[in-house]
């Protein structure tokens, strides 16, 4: 898939605040810090389009960005940032779970998973419950330029050895870095093949000569 155009649309506090649907949706979400703004920009070939910061927790609303003018890409608040009271993570994790759950056009969920890291409990927890809502959903390991290539299979092996062992099953795993931009053509692609196919235009065939004098 070739990225024409990559723009931002607008952005949402909940699942009722989100603007109408009209084109199927694609939301990547994870772990605060996972590299999920800088995964997003370059996918889209734009390195400002989603707001990358060093603070975890950024991104505080739900974002929706129109790709080629025919799916939305939907970036979605980060979980686990622990500075966050309590009241207000309920309310950031509520506002994820109503979209997730809630929205007729999400088409599919990728799961954001640091590859430097040893699988974690909230990261397990979090794909469980994505397995328990019936989302189809796929993982992209990121930030694999930050680790040795064995360090990032064995992390990214230990992960999904997990989520089989608690019979859970995702539809596809992506290794990615946004730095080397490895993995994207992956990515691109496992969207493109589950976006909507186009009817072909007809070709309009001249037929001049059948109207020519003789």
């Amino acid at each position: 898939m070739k990225i024409e155009t990559a723009l931002f649309r607008t952005s949402a506090l909940n699942l009722d605040a989100c603007p109408p649907s009209r084109l199927p949706e694609f939301a990547f979400v994870g772990r605060s810090n996972v590299g999920k703004s800088s995964l997003i920009n370059m996918l889209c070939g734009k390195k400002e389009l989603a707001k990358t910061s060093g603070v975890p927790g950024k991104t505080r609303l739900i974002n929706f960005f129109e790709i080629n003018k025919a799916w939305s890409l939907v970036d979605l608040p980060g979980y686990g940032y622990a500075k966050l009271s309590k009241v207000a993570q309920h309310e950031f994790n509520q506002n994820v779970s109503g979209y997730l759950t809630g929205r007729d056009a999400l088409k599919h969920v990728f799961a954001l998973i640091d590859s430097r890291l040893e699988p974690l409990d909230g990261d397990l927890a979090f794909i469980e419950w994505l397995y328990t809502c019936n989302l189809p959903t796929s993982i992209i390991f990121t930030k694999t330029d930050k680790s040795a290539a064995g360090t990032v299979h064995n992390h990214a092996k230990q992960f999904l050895q997990c989520l089989d062992e608690w019979q859970i099953k995702v539809t596809q795993s992506f290794t990615c870095s946004a730095k080397t931009r490895s993995g994207r053509n992956e990515i691109l692609q496992f969207i493109n093949r589950l976006l909507p196919k186009q009817p072909r235009q007809s070709q309009r065939i001249s037929l001049g000569w059948m109207t020519k004098k003789h």
